[in-house]
């Protein structure tokens, strides 16, 4: 999730609707409408995403037991347990557990070829994504008889959140001999270039989730996460409140997203900067990363991964590049400069190697929490960028295809390479 990469094709619609979008906190406090993020689910490509993969039948679910219920106590269950049902009905479907398709429901025309549309593959991440707007739009214009007030609201919206990404579901089964992994992915993002976007990364914690890889030090178990690409949710410690209890207890951790074409990157250092691009709520934020005790805030993180074996080890398709370079203010300077080998004494971040986006952010959070916890030199963490998951030549309408779906396969493999090279270096 690189914003170098993405600026300029989009920077001109990010500035417009940067400035007349109300920000997502705003939203959930004024009359209850769909956010900038929901609105989008009407449109044609979700709602065939939501058809071929069943989940169309999520949010609905949701909202047949909001109207049954007569409380905020019910309510608050009832989101609990339909956001954890869709999070675990995700992982289910990705890993092969479950029907991969929709049941019951007519086949579409299939305008790439002869024959109808089938399901979309069981490594999909958009029925997850597109599932839980749906639901989140519900909670955000529910308007019960029993009165509902603007922090009840914003509890049972954390309250799905939270439950249907999996923060709240990360557990290791107890013993000696089981190294622990933990992973997070995000969401799609850059919806109004492209609304068919995949997110490997995403797809990549569904079909990880809970499963376990065969070292040459034994097993590891791998949990997973995703997160928004929302700056509010960020500067609220969405990331920090999920991975704080965990990072203590594991033996790597590593934060991944979509970055460059055609290469993944393991990214040396991060920044403590904001670059302002837009998110999927069309909120651009441009400042120091905001986090705790900013007095004692670093503006440079690094990585503890084993960059040097990852890059070295034959892992799948993809080349893996140790990305050093990072964007920097020189101490004394005025003028942001690149600088390839990696930030000099005293200089102020303007991008890490991952960029100034929010996959840079989870990063910089991530290990900046590793540090303040005082694992910096017991902990491997940091992060992975994937590179860009393109559809096939000349597939411009279609949500799917059989060069996106080996793609999309292709990089989760290789993630799942470069964990275990990880876990036996480390």
């Amino acid at each position: 999730m690189n914003s170098i990469r993405v600026r300029l094709g989009v920077l001109g619609l990010a500035l417009v609707t940067g400035l007349t979008t109300p920000t997502a906190a705003s939203a959930a406090q004024a009359a209850p409408s769909p956010t900038v993020e929901e609105q989008r689910l009407g449109r044609a490509a979700p709602q065939e995403i939501l058809r071929r993969s069943g989940f169309d039948t999520a949010a609905p679910r949701l909202a047949r037991a909001l109207e049954g219920a007569r409380s905020y106590g019910e309510a608050r269950r009832a989101v609990a347990r339909e956001g954890a049902r869709l999070w675990q009905r995700a992982v289910d479907r990705a890993q092969g557990r479950g029907p991969a398709e929709y049941e019951g429901r007519e086949a579409l025309p299939w305008k790439g070829g002869g024959g109808r549309r089938a399901g979309l593959s069981r490594d999909d991440d958009r029925p997850l994504y597109w599932a839980r707007l749906g639901m989140t739009r519900d909670v955000r214009t529910w308007e019960p008889e029993f009165g509902l007030t603007d922090g009840q609201r914003a509890a049972l919206l954390d309250e799905l959140e939270r439950a249907s990404r999996g923060q709240d579901a990360i557990r290791y089964p107890h013993g000696k001999g089981l190294k622990r992994i933990l992973l997070t992915g995000f969401d799609p993002f850059t919806l109004d270039r492209d609304i068919r976007i995949s997110n490997p990364s995403g797809a990549t914690a569904l079909a990880l989730d809970g499963t376990v890889i065969e070292t040459a030090d034994g097993p590891a178990r791998i949990e997973t996460a995703v997160f928004p690409v929302r700056w509010q949710d960020f500067t609220d410690g969405t990331v920090e409140r999920t991975l704080r209890p965990h990072l203590p207890k594991v033996d790597l951790f590593t934060t991944v997203s979509q970055g460059r074409v055609g290469r993944f990157d393991i990214e040396r250092t991060n920044g403590a900067w904001r670059g302002g691009f837009g998110d999927n709520d069309t909120v651009g934020r441009t400042e120091t990363v905001p986090v705790s005790d900013p007095a004692s805030q670093p503006q440079w993180t690094t990585t503890t991964l084993p960059y040097a074996a990852i890059t070295a080890a034959q892992t799948g398709r993809f080349p893996v590049y140790d990305n050093t370079s990072v964007t920097e203010i020189p101490a004394g300077g005025t003028e942001s400069v690149v600088r390839p080998d990696g930030p000099t004494p005293g200089s102020t971040a303007r991008a890490g190697g991952g960029g100034d986006y929010l996959s840079n952010e989870i990063a910089y959070r991530a290990t900046l929490l590793r540090d303040r916890l005082g694992l910096h030199g017991t902990l491997p963490g940091g992060h992975v960028h994937t590179p860009v998951l393109q559809f096939g030549a000349g597939n411009t309408t279609e949500v799917t295809d059989p060069e996106f779906v080996r793609n999309r396969l292709d990089i989760i493999a290789q993630v799942r390479a470069i964990l275990k090279v990880a876990a036996e270096k480390s």
